[in-house]
């Protein structure tokens, strides 16, 4: 890692610090730049998506996709935690701290609608940033972008029934809109504009030309994605200024299943014998969330100023730094992984009677 990545917890801290001060002191201009867009989808956030994620995408060669059905193991840890526990446990953990352990300190009319909040957060998994986290504990590219891609197609049909049984609603409204274009920005464009300087470097330049962007293009991912944390923090400086308690509450449940959901995808591709390369960004894609469709669904059900759309919000501000403390955690414990990893290949290669 160069020296940049290896600070970057603490550029992320001052990012999200200097985010809440120019939020707080220059509220019209953020302001200003939140109303860019289109669907609940903000557009300056979304070209800076961009800029984080299409390095990452350049370096995926399509052609070897198809070797993704070998690492199958891992792909089904992914889903059982994005749609069979992850959603869930949001509940369960909503209910216990927000509904029972908190609810004496927080606003009576308000704790459904946090929980609610909650449940959103976790019912979508996420679809651009987890592109960053793989890159950061080099994780399996085409793994990470088969992955994605699987749950965006089941996003599409399981998301309002899911949401729709976990808030006790005969049905929901879900932004469709909001969801298409979001796929549409942070998947579909991408990977187009990736492919095509990939193909055309290659084709002009060789493998050593294209390796040489890709070093160039490294320190521009995360830039991206420091410039897009001023943003988004800034969105909600005077937010997070005003109900600095009730922030703290909400990050708790959604701390908890984060670092859960994380730790049980990791501990079942090591159980499973998944190589650390396809565990890591597993681990990352099955605690990370989908915050702009969350966001934009509680605001469409709930509205603006509620107590779901608060929650939301809470999941964005505390997201890059709690994914970036996975990404610690995945990296550091590569060597107890391996070993592990290597028994179990050892023991499932082992012929009955050896």
């Amino acid at each position: 890692m160069s020296t940049f990545e290896r600070y970057l917890t603490i550029w992320v801290g001052g990012c999200i610090v200097l985010g809440i001060a120019l939020g707080h002191f220059f509220p019209g201009a953020f302001q200003s730049i939140g109303a860019a867009e289109i669907a609940k989808v903000n557009l300056p956030v979304a070209v800076l998506i961009w800029l984080m994620i299409i390095p990452m995408l350049v370096k995926i060669d399509f052609s070897a996709l198809s070797k993704v059905k070998e690492h199958w193991r891992g792909i089904g840890v992914t889903l059982f935690i994005n749609w069979a526990v992850k959603p869930f446990s949001m509940a369960l953990l909503g209910w216990v701290f927000i509904g029972w352990l908190f609810k004496p300190y927080l606003p009576a009319d308000q704790i459904n609608s946090y929980i609610a909040g909650l449940i959103l957060l976790a019912a979508a998994p996420c679809t651009a940033m987890v592109f960053v986290w793989s890159n950061l504990t080099r994780g399996e590219p085409h793994f990470t972008l088969g992955q994605v891609a699987l749950n965006d197609v089941i996003m599409v049909f399981a998301f309002a029934p899911l949401v729709g049984l976990l808030l006790g609603l005969s049905a929901i409204t879900v932004p469709w809109d909001t969801l298409v274009l979001s796929v549409a920005l942070y998947i579909v464009v991408p990977v187009i504009v990736a492919q095509v300087i990939r193909r055309r470097v290659l084709a002009t330049g060789g493998q050593q030309t294209l390796d040489g962007l890709l070093r160039h293009l490294q320190p521009l991912s995360l830039l991206a994605l420091l410039s897009t944390l001023v943003l988004l923090f800034g969105f909600q400086g005077q937010q997070i200024l005003a109900q600095p308690l009730i922030i703290a509450m909400l990050a708790v449940p959604i701390l908890i299943q984060v670092y859960f959901n994380s730790g049980l995808a990791y501990l079942l591709n090591r159980a499973a014998g998944e190589a650390h390369c396809v565990a890591g960004p597993s681990a990352l894609i099955g605690a990370s969330n989908f915050f702009e469709l969350a966001v934009a669904a509680a605001i469409s059900l709930f509205g603006f100023h509620s107590g779901a759309a608060l929650a939301t919000v809470v999941g964005v501000l505390i997201e890059v730094p709690v994914m970036l403390s996975v990404v610690k955690i995945v990296n550091s414990s590569r060597d107890w992984y391996e070993v592990g990893h290597a028994v179990r290949k050892r023991g499932l290669s082992a012929q009955p009677g050896e």
